[in-house]
C-alpha cells in the first residue's frame, strides 16, 4: 500500500473522530473477538477474580460489544457500566439484552472522559492494549477512569504491562530484495538497479505489524519497560523508554527489530498471575508483532552483544500514533539510531 502526500497534523477533535470511526465496522470487531488467546484470557482473568468482582461495581473503559461487561456480569458483579464512544454502543445495547443482563449492564454512549457515573466503582476492566503496546493512547482514558472513577484499593485488570524487544533476522525481505537480481535470468532484463529502490521502499520507517517465526529471534528478548496501572501517570506515558542488551544465538545477520507486549493480571483464587503474551514463542493474537527493519542488516555470531535503548511516544501529527526511535549497537560497530511510526492515511486523505 502506498502513502503519497504530505501529512499534516490532525486537531485532536478530528483524531478523535476518526479512531472512534474506525472501530463502528464489524470487522475490527470480529477480528478481537476471534482473537481466542485475547477474549478467553479476559474471560479467565474476570472469572479468577469473581471474588473481588461479585457484589461490586464495575467500569468497562472501551466496551466495544460489551463481552468484558457480560463477562463480569456473569461473573457475579452486581453493576457494570459499558462505557462506549462509537456507534457500535448499539449493538452492545442489544448484545447485553440477547443475554439477560440489561439489568446489571448499563451501556453509555461517550467516552470515559465526558461521561458521569452515578457511583464509584470497585474494579476497571479495559481492553486498552494497541499495536506495540501503546498504539491508539487508549491508555490515557483507563488511568483517567482510574483517577476518576476508582475506589482507593480498586482492581484493575490488566493491572501491568510489559514492553521487549529482540533483534531478528527476517529471509523474507532480503528474498525481496535479492529478486531484482534474479529478473534478467529469468526474462534477459536486468533490473538490478532496482534494489536499492526497493530497499528504501521495504526497509522504510514504517512500524510494520506482522508475524514473526520463532526461527527468525536471534537472542532472548530484552525487557525494555514496565507499567503500572495502579500508579503510571499520563506524563509518564508522553515518553516510555528503556535500555535493552541481548547475546545473538549464533550467526546470522540482524535486519530488524522486534517488539512485543505482555499484559497481566492478577488472580485472587491463583498463587500465579495470569499473563497475556503477545510473543513469537507464544500462540499468536491479532497483535502479532512490531517490527522495525533496520537499513542495512548486520552480521552476528554467537554472543554478539546487541544493546541500545527504546524511546517510544506520540506522533506529531496524530497524538494517538506512536512513535519509536531505537538507537543500537550490534558487536563494536558504531551506534545507529532509527525512527519508526506506524503509517497514517487519514491524515493524506482528509481536506
Amino acid at each position: 500500500m502506498s502513502y503519497a502526500g504530505k501529512k499534516r497534523k490532525l486537531d485532536k477533535t478530528r483524531q478523535d473522530t476518526l479512531y472512534f470511526d474506525s472501530y463502528s465496522d464489524v470487522t475490527i470487531h470480529e477480528e478481537m473477538i476471534a482473537d481466542n488467546v485475547r477474549t478467553n484470557t479476559y474471560r479467565t482473568a474476570i472469572f479468577r477474580n469473581s471474588d473481588s468482582i461479585r457484589g461490586k461495581v464495575v467500569l468497562d473503559v472501551g466496551a466495544g460489544t460489551g463481552v468484558l461487561s457480560i463477562f463480569c456480569a456473569q461473573a457475579g458483579a452486581k453493576k457494570v457500566y459499558a462505557v462506549e464512544a462509537c456507534s457500535i454502543a448499539e449493538q452492545a445495547m442489544e448484545i447485553v439484552k440477547q443475554n439477560n443482563v440489561e439489568d446489571i449492564v448499563e451501556v453509555i454512549r461517550g467516552t470515559v472522559e465526558t461521561v458521569e457515573l452515578p457511583e464509584k466503582v470497585e474494579v476497571i476492566v479495559s481492553e486498552w492494549m494497541g499495536y506495540a503496546l501503546l498504539h491508539e493512547s487508549m491508555l490515557n482514558s483507563v488511568l483517567y477512569a482510574r483517577d476518576r472513577w476508582l475506589k482507593a484499593g480498586g482492581l484493575i485488570l490488566p493491572s501491568r504491562a510489559e514492553l521487549y524487544i529482540t533483534p531478528i533476522s527476517d529471509p523474507v525481505v532480503e528474498d525481496r530484495l535479492y529478486f531484482w537480481y534474479t529478473v534478467k535470468e529469468q526474462y534477459g532484463v536486468d533490473m538490478s538497479c532496482m534494489s536499492d529502490f526497493a530497499r528504501r521502499c521495504i526497509k522504510n520507517s514504517d512500524i510494520t505489524v506482522s508475524t514473526v517465526a520463532v526461527e527468525d529471534v536471534l537472542s532472548h528478548p530484552a525487557r525494555f519497560a514496565e507499567l503500572d496501572l495502579h500508579s503510571v501517570t499520563a506524563e509518564e506515558l508522553r515518553t516510555v523508554k528503556g535500555r535493552f542488551r541481548c547475546e545473538s544465538f549464533g550467526s546470522a545477520a540482524v535486519n530488524a527489530f522486534c517488539v512485543y507486549f505482555t499484559v497481566t493480571f492478577p488472580c485472587s483464587d491463583k498463587p500465579q498471575s495470569l499473563v497475556l503474551s503477545t510473543s513469537p514463542f507464544k500462540p499468536e493474537t491479532h497483535w502479532k508483532q512490531a517490527v522495525l527493519y533496520l537499513d542495512f542488516p548486520v552480521e552476528v555470531v554467537q554472543d554478539t552483544l546487541v544493546s541500545g535503548e527504546v524511546s517510544m511516544f506520540p506522533s506529531e501529527d496524530s497524538s494517538r500514533h506512536i512513535c519509536i526511535h531505537v538507537d543500537y549497537t550490534v558487536g563494536e560497530k558504531k551506534i545507529q539510531s532509527k525512527t519508526f511510526s506506524i503509517p497514517d492515511w487519514t491524515s493524506d486523505s482528509q481536506p
